[in-house]
């Protein structure tokens, strides 16, 4: 799995013109999905998003996690995050999970996250043409793949 979280003020989901989520301060995670992921994926991913110190203290330094300053998450499926782009211009997906995998371990991403946060974590709709609107506040932007878990 590979997610790109980014520290957000407000971020936003619209699907179909409609305001599916949104949340106040807290992280942004894109997340994407490859074929050979699993729970254990999820599991790993879901603690580092939810303990990772992002946000400042008193002193402005990043000491404090989403669940420290009281924050909130928004997850939105996002297969493009495993395009690859060696050859030629258009992007091939071959590495990212089929619908049929991705799909439940998404689902249990979100299930894991708020059993990590201890509170509901806001979403997109897999699968959906979404249109994303936030405010990064740093800005700070992080990547993590699971794959790199050394």
């Amino acid at each position: 799995m590979r997610a790109v979280i980014q520290r957000v003020l407000e971020a936003s989901v619209i699907i179909d013109g409609k305001l599916e989520s949104a949340i106040g301060s807290g992280l942004l995670i894109l997340l994407g999905i490859e074929a050979a992921d699993d729970e254990n994926d999820s599991i790993w991913l879901s603690q580092k998003i939810c303990n990772m110190r992002l946000f400042d203290d008193a002193q402005g330094v990043m000491n404090f996690s989403v669940g420290d300053v009281n924050g909130e998450l928004l997850l939105i499926s996002q297969f493009t995050l495993y395009a690859a782009t060696k050859k030629g211009n258009r992007p091939s997906y071959i590495d990212a999970a089929r619908p049929e995998i991705a799909k439940p371990l998404y689902e249990r991403m979100i299930s894991q996250l708020q059993h990590d946060l201890g509170k509901s974590v806001a979403t997109g709709i897999f699968g959906a043409n979404m249109k994303v609107a936030l405010v990064n506040h740093g800005p700070v932007t992080i990547i993590i793949d699971s794959k790199n878990k050394g």
